[in-house]
């Protein structure tokens, strides 16, 4: 995993990924899901064959109905003889041990109060495709993600599995597992699913996590490739400066302190907005030019940050602190 980049690392609600069912709240999901076919078929408890023998149809008796030892009461099942007793023995049924992908197919209990209703109008219509009661239950998995990717991101991932095992050809199935997995920190598991949403439904909202996803795999090359695709420039703004804060993440990864600044300089800092990716646009530009040396802005930069930072995203009053300590 990577490390915790506070301020830095794009919101899952404001590159526009943040919309799916993964997200806060209930999600809006992708644009228009792939192909209404379910994969319905993995890990469905597996098969009951073999789980018991047959009782032992050859046992009953040799050549021309001659029994064997044991007598005919073992080879009826009756109590009286050994066969009979091996038989009872293996005939009992044993305890099914669960696949690895027949437990991801099972997924976490459900909570009662979580109904899928929870979901937003426009992922719920992906859903109509797959059988009714098919549906209820991605819809009830990607719902129990939604309500716990915050507090439980492990668990709001292992809802999404659950959803996929059920439904993978669906993009805002997809779309959720990559947003859990990036939550929970499973990076190389987030990008491939984004990666899946993004061929399914050809939406481009999902590119920063995709890019902050390779900067925590220590690839940031392939970041800033992806933060100069041309489809960047038609990003709201708040997408735009979640891209930004990766582009510059990825810069200062690489060594490139002056142009990570230069990248965030670009960036709309004095925005009267207090959204909180202004919030964490300033946090970034401050830590950058204190990693820079230049602790004097990097302080006035600080105290920008808390003055509009009211929910306390950031711990820039703490670091403003610091460097004032320091420099009595």
């Amino acid at each position: 995993m990577a490390e915790d980049r506070r301020g830095q690392r794009p919101s899952r609600g404001g590159s526009g990924a943040g919309r799916s069912s993964a997200g806060r709240g209930g999600a809006t999901g992708g644009r228009g899901g792939s192909s209404s076919r379910s994969d319905d078929s993995r890990g469905r408890g597996g098969s009951s064959r073999g789980d018991a023998p047959r009782g032992g149809a050859r046992g009953a008796g040799g050549k021309g109905g001659a029994p064997t030892r044991g007598g005919n009461k073992a080879a009826s099942g009756k109590t009286g003889g050994r066969g009979g007793q091996d038989r009872a023995f293996r005939g009992r049924a044993e305890p099914k041990i669960r696949t690895a992908d027949q437990a991801e197919y099972d997924g976490p209990p459900l909570p009662e109060h979580v109904t899928g209703a929870e979901l937003d109008r426009g992922v719920r219509a992906q859903l109509k495709g797959l059988p009714e009661k098919l549906a209820a239950r991605v819809a009830r998995h990607l719902a129990a993600a939604g309500v716990l990717i915050d507090e439980d991101p492990e668990l709001a991932y292992r809802h999404t599995l659950a959803a996929r095992a059920r439904a993978s050809r669906l993009a805002v199935v997809r779309e959720a597992t990559g947003e859990a997995a990036y939550a929970a920190g499973h990076y190389d598991v987030a990008l491939a699913e984004l990666r899946a949403a993004k061929r399914m439904n050809g939406a481009t909202d999902y590119l920063p996590i995709m890019a902050d996803c390779h900067r925590a795999l220590g690839n940031p090359e392939q970041a800033i490739k992806l933060a100069k695709s041309p489809s960047v420039a038609n990003f709201s703004t708040e997408a735009k400066a979640e891209m930004t804060l990766v582009e510059a993440g990825a810069r200062r990864d690489m060594g490139q302190l002056d142009a990570a600044l230069r990248t965030l300089e670009l960036a709309p800092l004095t925005s009267k907005s207090r959204q909180p990716w202004v919030v964490r646009l300033r946090y970034a530009y401050a830590d950058t030019l204190e990693a820079a040396g230049r602790e004097a802005d990097a302080l006035a930069w600080f105290h920008r940050t808390h003055a509009i930072d009211s929910e306390e995203l950031t711990d820039a009053a703490g670091r403003a602190d610091a460097l004032e300590s320091r420099q009595a």
